[in-house]
């Protein structure tokens, strides 16, 4: 991630979704800062999460890949991660009724979420 949010920022970005009332930029920053942690909590090359088209990061210890698609990719909506992130929903749930697709064999982030921030 290019730019380091600052925890005031995030929580204050992550309060305004949890209103009901964010606009794109309070949801891009809540979703930029909760990937921020994701990456501080489980840092490694080897599973690109992405949330677009707010952002990706990098995550989990293991092989890393270097061209082209990653072999272990998750991909959800902003609406999605945020509930997973913060715990309003479980990665169970989200798969379930589709609202996470994963591939790869270390594509499943259940036992890394939710984040406390």
């Amino acid at each position: 991630m290019a730019r380091k949010i600052d925890t005031a920022e995030g929580r204050a970005a992550l309060a305004a979704v949890a209103e009901g009332a964010a606009g794109r930029a309070p949801t891009a920053t809540a979703v930029r800062y909760l990937l921020q942690l994701l990456e501080e909590k489980a840092p490694g090359n080897s599973v690109e999460v992405r949330v677009p088209p707010f952002g990706a990061v990098q995550v989990v210890q293991g092989p890393r890949h270097t061209r082209g698609t990653p072999p272990n990719v998750v991909e959800m909506d902003a609406a999605t991660w945020i509930a997973l992130a913060t715990g309003a929903r479980s990665w169970a749930e989200a798969a379930a009724e589709g609202g996470v697709h994963a591939s790869g064999i270390r594509a499943d982030l259940e036992g890394l979420l939710p984040l406390r921030p």
